[in-house]
């Protein structure tokens, strides 16, 4: 999720477009790329609100890597500047000592035209943007870090279903991640029609895959699974009425809300998510689609800690692996953002 410099006004007055990540470094066992993996060197730059960055704060946790990995969270509520750290004393993240997220990209290339997001991983030492590629991000969290993993840390990407994986997280991304976008920033009937009716389908679809399994590849949580759950938790809050995705909501949808719930109640998914953050991001950020920037006093949120009964269907969350501990002091999610 990006900003740019021609300001907050120009959402829903430009078609959506997830532009390829211009920053693509990765951080490796090998260092092929100059970026070893070593703990504590790198800072990851989130925000609670994006669904994107929301991959990394769930796989993070998933796999224990708090510590290894140090974590900085944005004001959900942008600038023109885009995302900056005004949740921070002085207005400034105590570790990089920077405003904005952009300072960091303007150290990796002073000029840098395109737009500020989140996921970033920042290196500590020079202060430069390391990589943005909040697909790729997660992918290596998973596969490259390793040896920094907390015993019992679950294989998020197991080499053996991989290119099931991969299908199915092309599928996802293609029509639902990015389609609630196309559907919510279109500037013509015709491009939401296509995009709202694109959503709903693969939803469907998925409903179907989700009917008689508790995770979309094999029996134990994946990728694919949280690259899903961050486009669901915010449906009925945010896509179903700001982004005009409104065919149905997602708690109208048994196999769906189910899937999803199950998934809220799972350590390193729920206690993750935080639903102020979220509203305040989209009602207010967005005013080229909601100009009065209220925020809407719903949904309800309770529900998602209603029984959801998915354990029937068998699975193994974490498969040989443990669930994470508690959340670590300092990354509680606000009392106010949470059912």
């Amino acid at each position: 999720m990006s900003g740019g410099s021609d300001g907050n006004r120009a959402y829903g007055h430009r078609p959506f477009t997830r532009s390829k990540s211009h920053f693509t470094d990765r951080i490796t066992a090998d260092a092929r790329d100059g970026w070893p993996v070593e703990a504590g060197r790198y800072r990851l730059v989130v925000s609670l609100a994006c669904p994107w960055a929301s991959r990394a704060v769930i796989s993070r946790r998933l796999l224990g890597l708090e510590e290894a990995l140090p974590m900085a969270i944005a004001d959900p509520v942008q600038d023109d500047r885009s995302w900056r750290f005004t949740l921070d004393p002085d207005g400034r993240d105590p570790v990089l000592g920077i405003r904005y997220l952009a300072e960091a990209y303007d150290k990796r290339e002073s000029g840098h035209t395109g737009g500020v997001s989140v996921p970033a991983v920042v290196d500590v030492p020079s202060g430069k943007l390391v990589t943005n590629d909040f697909q790729r991000i997660t992918l290596d969290l998973a596969t490259e870090w390793t040896g920094l993993h907390r015993p019992g840390a679950p294989d998020l990407y197991p080499r053996e279903r991989r290119d099931e994986i991969d299908a199915v997280m092309a599928e996802v991304y293609e029509d639902v991640n990015s389609g609630v976008y196309r559907a919510g920033f279109a500037t013509g009937q015709d491009e939401y029609d296509e995009a709202c009716a694109g959503v709903f389908r693969r939803l469907e679809l998925l409903a179907s895959r989700l009917a008689g399994r508790r995770y979309l590849v094999g029996d134990t949580i994946t990728e694919a699974d949280i690259r899903l759950f961050t486009t669901l938790v915010r449906f009925d809050a945010v896509y179903h009425g700001h982004f005009k995705c409104n065919r149905w909501k997602l708690t109208e949808n048994q196999v769906l809300w189910a899937y999803a719930r199950d998934l809220f109640q799972t350590p390193g998914f729920g206690d993750t998510v935080d639903f102020d953050h979220i509203k305040r991001h989209y009602y207010q950020v967005h005013s080229g689609i909601n100009p009065t920037r209220i925020i809407p006093l719903g949904p309800e949120l309770s529900g998602w800690l209603t029984p959801h009964h998915r354990e029937e269907l068998g699975g193994r969350p974490f498969g040989d692996g443990t669930p994470p501990g508690p959340v670590r002091a300092g990354e509680e999610v606000p009392s106010r953002g949470r059912p």
